[in-house]
């Protein structure tokens, strides 16, 4: 069976559960996705669940806002062959500006996808174009709804990912 790995959001571990399980369930996948509790925002204490999951080499990957943040964190020494990144935000200086979270670099030869819906209410949409830009080998995905949580939209992520 196929294993997918779903690396929640901040504070999301509850919020993204059903985007997870969807997830799953359009993919005939068991769903692995450790709960990453928020008291600490620190990139290494969300990497360790993180890399410990990719430890089980799951067949599909797939983080959404601050999970994907840190995704791209843990690729930089763990890479994996692809990677689904929902709604994720920018922190470099034209983003959020937030230094600790900016993206190291990826390997070239993971293959990444990003995607990011137009009436997103809490990662602008414009944080899109910004990753897209740092990230030029990604393959960009835009949706016109479903907001942060891709509600409504998770079978166009499905439909869209080349497994």
């Amino acid at each position: 069976m196929t294993r997918l790995l779903f690396v929640h959001g901040a504070g999301g571990e509850d919020d993204d559960e059903p985007m997870a399980e969807e997830f799953g369930a359009l993919l005939g996948a068991t769903v692995d996705m450790p709960r990453i509790p928020s008291d600490d925002m620190s990139v290494e204490a969300w990497a360790g669940p993180i890399r410990r999951s990719l430890e089980a080499s799951p067949d599909v990957v797939i983080a959404h806002s601050f999970g994907a943040t840190v995704l791209l964190h843990v690729l930089a020494s763990v890479p994996v062959p692809a990677a689904t990144l929902l709604a994720m935000p920018d922190w470099s200086a034209a983003g959020w500006d937030v230094h600790q979270y900016e993206w190291p670099t990826v390997p070239p030869d993971v293959s990444l996808t990003l995607h990011h819906c137009r009436d997103d209410d809490v990662v602008p949409f414009s944080h899109l174009a910004l990753a897209s830009a740092r990230l030029p080998g990604a393959r960009v995905v835009e949706h016109q709804r479903g907001g942060h949580q891709f509600e409504s939209a998770v079978g166009e992520v499905v439909a869209s990912m080349r497994l």
